[in-house]
């Protein structure tokens, strides 16, 4: 594993929605928050040395939990296994700054939106969307299969999206 010069992001999000200190390697740029939910904050950066868009989640108090802890280590440790296109991937992990281990972050491809968003909002889908997004969906299920890995937990905001109308099972 890479050793990285970290340093200290303040990424805002929407009024109310409050702020969250990213740890991340010097040449990271932010770019803007792109969502929080139960286990943290995910924002989106650039890395200024190659160019590249990549969405960094930050789980907060990743082992304070045994049952949470054992989670996130399986499915880390099953994400970075998975090598297919329609399968979100781990990019990096950045360590934690702090000896206490709390905070993980994990590096993914950055897609725009997820399937649930695209679903309820005012943008009309042809049939070939419908087609071309079932398509993918079916061709990471039949991978995830043929690796013996079941999903547990397939829903609409689990398939990201990208403008290209890519999908990708996370």
């Amino acid at each position: 594993m890479p050793i990285y010069d970290l340093h200290e992001v303040v990424v805002d999000g929407k009024p109310g929605d409050g702020k969250s200190t990213f740890r991340v390697p010097a040449h990271m740029e932010l770019v803007k928050k792109v969502g929080s939910g139960a286990y943290g904050c995910v924002a989106s950066f650039k890395n200024k040395e190659t160019g590249e868009k990549l969405a960094v989640k930050k789980i907060t108090n990743a082992f304070g939990d045994l049952v949470d802890g054992k989670r996130i280590l399986r499915e880390v440790k099953l994400l970075r296994q998975l090598d297919h296109e329609n399968i979100i991937r781990i990019i990096d992990m950045y360590p934690p700054c702090q000896p206490d281990f709390e905070d993980i972050y994990i590096v993914t491809d950055l897609m725009e939106t997820d399937l649930h968003k695209v679903i309820y909002s005012k943008q009309p889908l042809t049939e070939e969307h419908h087609q071309y997004f079932v398509h993918q969906l079916l061709r990471g299920l039949i991978y995830l299969h043929s690796v013996s890995v079941v999903h547990r937990d397939l829903k609409p905001s689990n398939l990201l999206v990208n403008k290209n109308c890519d999908l990708k099972i996370c």
